[in-house]
């Protein structure tokens, strides 16, 4: 149980990091930087956020 509150936290902490590429990313194209590093980091927040989904529902899930 104990992994699984770690992994939730680690999940949660990649969501921050991925909202804050994210935004980096959103700065850089209004520069004039390439689209394709918000494409990149809205894909990498996606992912972290179904991490994070998937180790919530693990914690929810009742123990045997």
């Amino acid at each position: 149980m104990t992994m699984d509150r770690i992994s939730a936290a680690v999940s949660a902490l990649g969501v921050v990091a991925g909202t804050l590429v994210l935004l980096v990313a959103f700065d850089q194209y209004r520069a004039g930087e390439s689209a394709g590093w918000v494409a990149l980091a809205a894909a990498v927040l996606l992912a972290s956020l179904y991490a994070l989904v998937r180790d919530v529902r693990r914690l929810r899930r009742p123990s045997a």
